[in-house]
């Protein structure tokens, strides 16, 4: 597809305003504490409307709108429960990195376990944002290409380093900042989507809601082959129920806002912690209606293609193309310059605003976790800003590097190596801050127990699944379940470890939930 001038000026003018950021807030930057935290100055709105933009990602744009076209509402049943989760790390999480003026949200577990435990979460954090940074780039240049006939490639290359550019010169300034404008860029890019499905449909918004609601499209519920099961509520491992989809949301929103660095990091940044509990709750009450409104886009483009039906919208609901390119088709067929344009700025802002957020947290554990805590210690603050720079420099190169490489990989093997990754990655770490939160149980023995079981189970439930061992063929457990498993089972293993070997008396002040000494936080 040739773009269209007015196209290519709306991108013009996005990534321009994006490079003069980096730009601009290079100038701020003289020290690290400015680079990582930004002075510590930033509002709670800012913060809160950053942490939608590296919250929603890709998978709101391409994901969201392909699950709701093919399915229903079941997999967004989790996010219904950020907003609670939000409320319980607000008040219970927050004041253990609001204190000290912490940096890294690894910080937290050497005071409590020791600087093993500190040096294997963080290291751990950086292998598995480098993985997840060089699928969403990946991800991105289909997306360009699909759009524009770019190579693949191309798109890679241009886009990733436009990214690391301005991210490795503006630090956490930029990243806050353009992740403020790309979150309004993506609502504006969506809307405008919508616009033009409601406007195109002879019976217009009504006949979205009427159709959807007669076929079940807005329910909570799975689909298989084209039927509608409606979820059950029971409490069960083996399938994806209502309300274990709720736990599920749970204790991952709660996980990824008590041991996620890019959360951690604008806790940090804002300037007191009144205004980190407004950030937390903007990002809260605005992500929830976004991914909902993208849900809601994906079951408009169900009834638009019931009404306007082409070949490939029923291949993609039939499975011989995948669902995640609707949007994308609808974007190349359907919207008329200048707003195509915006839409496309809008998928490069969904990236955008995660890949910069991973690539100065990259340099932020590393610096602050392992190279100035470990390997070279007591220089000047500017040889640390230095390192950090180059380290942000080098994050965006593999992360190039890495997207370039996928682009040779199949799709299924592409999905299966970053889940399995992931999983190993993760597991076990949120059960490790919660051992450490809410017992006085356990040093770096018992969570290195509990870490390893984890590991373990994870590890089994690949080979199971992938028929490398002898038995039955699957685990009795819905895959979805398998990260909340290995984190029940790194909590109770390191509880029952720390409790048959105690660790040595120590203050435990300010380091788990009963040892508080109410002074007010920072």
């Amino acid at each position: 597809m040739n773009l269209h001038p007015l196209d290519i000026l709306m991108l013009l003018v996005y990534l321009g305003g994006m490079a003069a950021m980096g730009f601009y807030f290079s100038r701020k930057n003289v020290n690290t504490e400015e680079y990582f935290v930004g002075g510590r100055s930033f509002s709670g709105w800012i913060i809160g409307l950053s942490m939608v933009g590296t919250s929603i990602s890709s998978i709101t744009f391409l994901a969201y709108p392909g699950d709701a076209f093919k399915t229903a509402w079941l997999r967004f049943t989790p996010n219904f429960m950020l907003p609670l989760g939000v409320l319980i790390a607000a008040f219970v999480f927050l004041p253990f990195f609001r204190r000290g003026k912490v940096t890294s949200a690894y910080q937290y577990l050497e005071g409590r376990f020791g600087p093993s435990i500190r040096v294997y979460a963080s290291s751990a954090f950086i292998i598995g944002q480098l993985t997840r940074v060089s699928m969403i780039l990946y991800l991105l240049s289909l997306v360009i290409y699909e759009i524009t006939g770019l190579s693949p490639i191309m798109c890679i290359v241009v886009g990733g380093g436009f990214v690391a550019l301005y991210t490795v010169l503006g630090g956490i300034d930029a990243v806050i900042w353009t992740d403020v404008i790309q979150t309004i860029v993506l609502v504006v890019g969506g809307a405008m989507a919508l616009f033009v499905i409601i406007d195109k449909l002879p019976g217009g918004l009504g006949q979205i809601l009427s159709v959807a609601t007669a076929e079940n499209k807005l329910s909570l519920a799975e689909w298989e082959d084209g039927v509608v099961k409606p979820a059950s509520w029971a409490l069960s491992f083996e399938n994806k129920t209502a309300m274990m989809m709720l736990i599920l949301g749970l204790t991952g929103w709660l996980g990824e806002y008590s041991s996620n660095q890019n959360v951690i990091q604008r806790y940090c940044a804002s300037r007191s912690a009144n205004e980190a509990r407004k950030a937390m709750f903007v990002c809260a009450f605005a992500s929830v209606p976004i991914w909902a409104f993208f849900m809601f886009i994906g079951t408009s483009l169900y009834v638009f293609y019931k009404v306007f039906p082409c070949p490939e919208a029923a291949q993609m609901l039939s499975g011989e193309l995948k669902a995640e390119q609707v949007l994308p088709f609808f974007i190349i067929n359907e919207l008329p310059p200048g707003i195509t344009g915006l839409v496309i700025a809008a998928a490069l802002a969904a990236a955008m605003s995660s890949l910069d957020s991973s690539i100065n947290a990259i340099a932020t554990i590393g610096i602050v976790d392992i190279y100035r805590r470990h390997l070279v210690k007591n220089r000047d603050d500017r040889h640390y800003l230095k390192v950090a720079k180059i380290l942000a420099c080098a994050a965006g190169a593999i992360m190039i590097g890495g997207a370039v490489a996928l682009t040779e990989t199949e799709g299924k093997t592409l999905q299966d190596t970053g889940t399995i990754l992931a999983s190993l990655l993760g597991g076990g770490v949120f059960g490790m801050y919660m051992l450490g939160f809410f017992t006085r149980r356990g040093d770096a023995r018992a969570v290195g127990v509990g870490i390893v079981c984890s590991l373990l189970f994870t590890v089994w439930t690949i080979l199971v699944e992938k028929n490398m061992l002898p038995g039955p063929a699957h685990v009795p457990f819905d895959l979805y379940y398998t990260g909340l498993i290995g984190n029940i089972i790194s909590f109770a293993v390191g509880f029952l470890i720390g409790s048959l070997f105690p660790a040595k008396p120590r203050s435990l002040t300010n380091l788990t939930v009963w040892d508080q000494d109410g002074k007010p936080l920072d």
